[in-house]
């Protein structure tokens, strides 16, 4: 399985669903960086991705968007693909 990187704050609802849906989907390992309590990561969370709101998620070397892009990924059928991989 791939590896999932989800850049986040504690209290983003839209976080805590798209981790809800990465377990569904079996994800036992998502690597959390909470922009809140890691400044830094902020500055390199917009600089990677060119947005300023969390969720981020990274599925491998792909970055997936935030939880409208993943879910709309699950829905197209193309996030178990990129999951496998």
């Amino acid at each position: 399985m791939a590896k999932v990187i989800m850049y986040n704050t504690q209290w983003c609802p839209f976080c805590q669903r798209a981790e809800q849906l990465l377990q569904r989907k079996g994800v036992t390992e998502i690597t959390m960086i909470d922009i809140d309590r890691e400044p830094g990561e902020r500055v390199v969370m917009i600089a990677r991705t060119g947005r300023r709101s969390v969720p981020q998620i990274y599925v491998g070397e792909t970055h997936v968007g935030g939880y409208d892009d993943l879910s709309a990924l699950d829905r197209a059928g193309r996030l178990d693909v990129l999951l496998a991989q």
